[in-house]
């Protein structure tokens, strides 16, 4: 969420910030609704003031002996006039709160505005496989080796659905224990968090209310409904809503392991087809509370674990710092990791490594005091994918199949898979 306080002082700042990623922005209305609470504000302080007054009035007549009648009636109006007044106050905030949720983040200064064509590739490692015989995608590769069964997925869930069997549930398991093992020995606590999440999370996380119909519902009403997560940085952002955390609390890292439930239909393109976009598909996610002056060098750590994971995998990949319209709307600043997909002659995202600056933290009221300080300040928070799997299988079996069509197994996961050859 937005600071109020910037938008009234430097309003042009937040709007040409803002216009990165939106087509118009219009600060007209929250401001004259602003205004109005200050000067409500200020009627209602005047009159607590004159009841005070009136009090201590009420009561040296008591103690005089005389008659208070027409004050008590004095202070009967004055409370009723504070009352609707406070109901009032009540309902512009609310409207101004409502419309500050509905605003995107601020990106940062170095952030290029537009959408993905103004993508900025920033680096890559490795080379793009070349094969000496006509290669499969892995489409084929899965069937002929019989790791996934998209029949009956559908079968079970509908499109967008696949199974995981044999050695394809044992390569899916091995990569997320690659991940977890990496994550710990990098002293990152280990969550297993709620798959179900009540809405307040959502709106925490930045996901609501604009992006609420990209969820599954699972009960409830309009702004007060249980979803299954669609990342486990919906969960991690809220471990410690409305806290307040000890400077030397921070930072505080945590990683998470859960499938992540999405409604986005994907695409009906051959290019997508299998597992490149589906309805539910397995993650490991990092996530870290930090002080504001430290965010940078966070977002930079997160961004190298991500990196080094798929480096210890051997896959080709890039690294691109997306434009405003292409992150997220709650993030300042995003890189993606893209693997490349031979088959599909193109990078895919398997993890976005972001960071919220204070903007999830004044949606979730989550701060931290310095040692000395009375006063407590937002966190930032940043997140990133570490990592997300349904991309990194069909790389892997694309990456390394041979002529006869079977998969060798990148040596980092062997220990768990315990053969070298799909």
């Amino acid at each position: 969420m937005l600071d109020l306080n910037l938008i009234r002082e430097n309003p042009e700042k937040v709007k040409a910030a803002l216009l990165k990623r939106m087509d118009k922005v219009d600060f007209t209305e929250i401001l004259e609704l602003d205004k109005e609470r200050r000067e409500l504000l200020v009627k209602v302080e005047t009159l607590q003031s004159k009841r005070n007054t009136l009090s201590k009035e009420i009561a040296q007549l008591k103690r005089q002996g005389k008659d208070a009648e027409d004050n008590f009636q004095e202070m009967k109006e004055l409370a009723n006039a504070i009352k609707e007044l406070d109901n009032k106050l009540t309902v512009v905030e609310e409207k101004i709160k409502d419309s500050i949720e509905k605003l995107p983040n601020m990106p940062d200064e170095d952030v290029l505005p537009g959408g993905k064509e103004n993508n900025k590739v920033i680096r890559e490692w490795g080379k793009r496989p070349e094969f000496n015989f006509k290669s499969k995608d892995h489409m084929e590769l899965v069937k002929l080796n019989d790791l996934i069964d998209y029949e009956r997925g559908v079968k079970l869930g509908g499109n967008g659905f696949w199974i995981y069997k044999g050695n394809g549930a044992i390569l899916e398991w091995a990569l997320l224990n690659y991940f977890i093992e990496e994550h710990i020995k990098d002293g990152y606590q280990f969550i297993l968090p709620p798959h179900i999440l009540n809405y307040q999370c959502g709106l925490t996380a930045g996901q609501f209310p604009k992006f609420a119909d990209e969820v599954y519902i699972v009960k409830g009403e309009k702004d007060n409904y249980s979803f299954m997560l669609p990342t486990s940085e919906t969960a991690l952002i809220n471990l410690h809503r409305d806290e307040i955390l000890k400077e030397e609390d921070l930072p505080r890292k945590y990683f998470s392991y859960t499938p992540c439930y999405r409604v986005e239909a994907g695409s009906h393109r051959a290019s997508e087809r299998g597992m490149i976009r589906g309805h539910q598909f397995n993650k490991v996610e990092m996530f870290q509370y930090t002080k504001p002056e430290d965010s940078d060098a966070a977002l930079e750590e997160l961004i190298g674990k991500a990196e080094r994971l798929v480096q210890g995998l051997g896959l080709h990949y890039r690294v691109t710092k997306l434009a405003a319209k292409d992150a997220s709307a709650s993030m300042a600043k995003t890189y993606d990791i893209e693997i490349w997909i031979p088959s599909m002659n193109d990078y895919k995202e398997v993890s976005s490594a972001s960071n919220a600056r204070d903007y999830q933290a004044r949606r979730g009221m989550i701060r931290f005091k310095r040692e000395g300080s009375k006063k407590a300040e937002y966190v930032n928070t940043l997140n990133a994918s570490g990592l997300a799997t349904s991309r990194l299988f069909p790389a892997i079996m694309e990456q390394y199949q041979q002529e006869d069509g079977s998969i060798i197994v990148p040596e980092v996961l062997r220990k768990w898979v315990g053969r070298d050859r799909l």
